[in-house]
C-alpha cells in the first residue's frame, strides 16, 4: 500500500511520517510539503525502515500532484493552522487552504485514493453541555477563518460523496512532541511560556472554560486504524483524548513546572464559549484511544528543561 501525506513537516504530519513504519500494510509513503514553514529539521534524521520519499511542492498548484501513481490514501494535514493569526490574514488563509484541499480532492477523484481529511472541533461554537458530530446546526459557529475554511471543507466533500471515499476527522487541540511541533496551540504555547518563565496568558473569563484536547499519538492512532481496518465511511468523527478546562491544563503543567504566572488578557481568538465534544461515534467503531495529556506535558516540558 502506498501513502502520500501532504504537510508531512507540520505537527501531526511529521509524526506520522516517523511513526508510519508501524502500519505493516504500507509499503512506501510519499512526503509532500512546501516548507514555507521552514521547517527543515522534520526531514532529518529519517529511518530507512520508514521508507520515505520527500517532495518539495506547493498544492497550490494544481498539478502538483499529478506525478504520483497508484496512491492508496492520502493523509491531508497541509493547511495554514494558525487560528489566532488567522485574522490577520483571512483571505491569504482562505486561498490557500481551500487551494490545497481543492488539489488533494481532485487528485482523489480522479485516481480513486481515499482520503483522510483532517477538520478541527474548533468548528462548534455555541455554549452547550455536550456536542457531536448530529448536533443543532446552531452550535456549529466556527469562531475563526481556520475554522470556517475547515467547515466549508466539510460540505465540499459531502457534496462529493459519491465520488470519493473518506472520513472527516474533527480533531481536538493537539499536544505531544513530534519534530515537526509548533507551539501557537495552547497546550504548547502554555508550555514554552512555563519553560522560560514567562506568564501563561489567558483570557479573562477562560480558566473555567471547556475545551477538547488530542494527544498525538491518538491522532496516529486514527489513522493507523483506518489504513488497517479499511475503515472509509464517508463520515464525520470527533477525535479528542479529553475535554480539559484551560485551568486543568495549567494544573497537568504545574506538576512538572511548579512556579507558573498566570496573566489574564483579552485576546480576538479566545470567546466566551465552553463545551464538551463527544467522542463517543469514532469509539463505538471499535477505537479505543488511550493518549495521555500528562505525559504530552512532560514530553514537551522536557524539550525545554536546560533554558
Amino acid at each position: 500500500m502506498n501513502i502520500l501525506i501532504t504537510g508531512c513537516c507540520g505537527h501531526i504530519g511529521s509524526y506520522v511520517a516517523e511513526n508510519i513504519y508501524k502500519i505493516k500494510k504500507v509499503k512506501k509513503t510519499y512526503l509532500v510539503d512546501n516548507l514555507k514553514s521552514n521547517s527543515f529539521s522534520s526531514l532529518f534524521n529519517s529511518k530507512k525502515r520508514n521508507n520515505l520519499s520527500f517532495f518539495l511542492l506547493d498544492l497550490n498548484d494544481r498539478k502538483s500532484l499529478n506525478k504520483f501513481k497508484n496512491i492508496d490514501i492520502i493523509i491531508h494535514c497541509a493547511s495554514m493552522t494558525n487560528a489566532e493569526k488567522s485574522f490577520g490574514k483571512k483571505k491569504e488563509m482562505f486561498q490557500n487552504n481551500l487551494n490545497c484541499f481543492n488539489t488533494v480532492l481532485n487528485y482523489c477523484k480522479k485516481n480513486k485514493t481515499k482520503l483522510i481529511h483532517l477538520s478541527s472541533t474548533s468548528i462548534y461554537g455555541k455554549q452547550t453541555d455536550l456536542v457531536d458530530e448530529n448536533c443543532e446546526k446552531k452550535y456549529i459557529k466556527p469562531q475563526s477563518p481556520y475554522a470556517k475554511i475547515k467547515l466549508i471543507e466539510e460540505k465540499i466533500l459531502k457534496m462529493n460523496n459519491s465520488k470519493i471515499k473518506y472520513n472527516t476527522f474533527r480533531f481536538g487541540t493537539i499536544a505531544g512532541v513530534s519534530s515537526g511541533i509548533r507551539f501557537h496551540t495552547a497546550v504548547n504555547k502554555f508550555c514554552f511560556n512555563a519553560s522560560i518563565n514567562q506568564p501563561i496568558e489567558v483570557y479573562k473569563t477562560a480558566l473555567n472554560q471547556y475545551r477538547p484536547y488530542l494527544s498525538l499519538s491518538d491522532a496516529f492512532r486514527v489513522f493507523q486504524f483506518c489504513i488497517e481496518k479499511n475503515f472509509f465511511e464517508n463520515d464525520i468523527y470527533n477525535v479528542l483524548t479529553d475535554n480539559c478546562t484551560v485551568k486543568q491544563i495549567i494544573n497537568k503543567i504545574k506538576k512538572f513546572k511548579k512556579n507558573i504566572k498566570v496573566k489574564l488578557v483579552n485576546t480576538a481568538i479566545m470567546n466566551q464559549l465552553s463545551y464538551h465534544v463527544d467522542g463517543t461515534k469514532l469509539k463505538k467503531k471499535g477505537l479505543r484511544l488511550t493518549g495521555n495529556l500528562n505525559k504530552d506535558i512532560k514530553d514537551t516540558l522536557k524539550l525545554l528543561s536546560n533554558i
